[in-house]
């Protein structure tokens, strides 16, 4: 449905996530990857979906050039536990730590989505409300150990092990924690 109608755009997903690219492709779309090195630091007043748009808007403006049909799609996902960001772990003791914190309580997962073109912008987000069971030490080890989960937002991916066994109840968009809240991107593609 939407490859018919994005036809005759060229549409650029700037993420290296294969998750993202995946649910592109589920959603039937053709598009390209592009990717450029953005520094993700974000002014530290700025809180939950602040961030998200900001570092959206950030990667977005790494493209200095786009064409008239061009379509630049760049995302950014956050876990937001007790009004503070958690990111993509640094190494395996802060994945850790991230995870233990996140163990028995409920958290936001926070992503932003920027669709610009040559004359336009819009950012769009969705929050997830996550609960996880109480983790063992013994999980969590396990989980960082065979999963490696350092490229994502608060150390775990709800797709993976971890999420089986470990979160009891979401409430809003399973897409939305994966990374991509694929029903919005939808509607506002729909739109162009």
């Amino acid at each position: 449905m939407l490859r018919e109608k994005l036809k005759n755009y060229t549409i650029i997903l700037a993420s290296g996530s294969l998750r993202r690219q995946q649910f592109l492709k589920d959603l039937d779309i053709d598009f390209i990857i592009n990717t450029k090195p953005v520094d993700e630091i974000y002014p530290m007043h700025l809180q939950g979906t602040e961030i998200t748009d900001f570092l959206a808007d950030l990667k977005s403006k790494a493209f200095t050039e786009l064409d008239e049909k061009d379509v630049l799609i760049t995302s950014d996902t956050i876990v937001w536990l007790k009004n503070k960001a958690l990111g993509k772990p640094k190494d395996r003791d802060d994945a850790f730590n991230m995870l233990q914190s996140l163990s028995n309580k409920t958290h936001e997962v926070i992503t932003s989505i920027s669709i610009k073109t040559k004359h336009t912008q819009k950012i769009i987000n969705d929050t997830t409300l996550v609960s996880f069971k109480k983790l063992t030490n013994e999980e969590i080890n396990y989980y960082i150990d065979t999963y490696k989960p350092y490229d994502k937002a608060g150390a775990y991916g709800i797709q993976e092990w971890i999420g089986f066994i470990g979160i009891d109840t979401i409430e809003g968009s399973y897409y939305n924690v994966a990374g991509f809240p694929v029903h919005k991107l939808y509607d506002e593609l729909l739109r162009l």
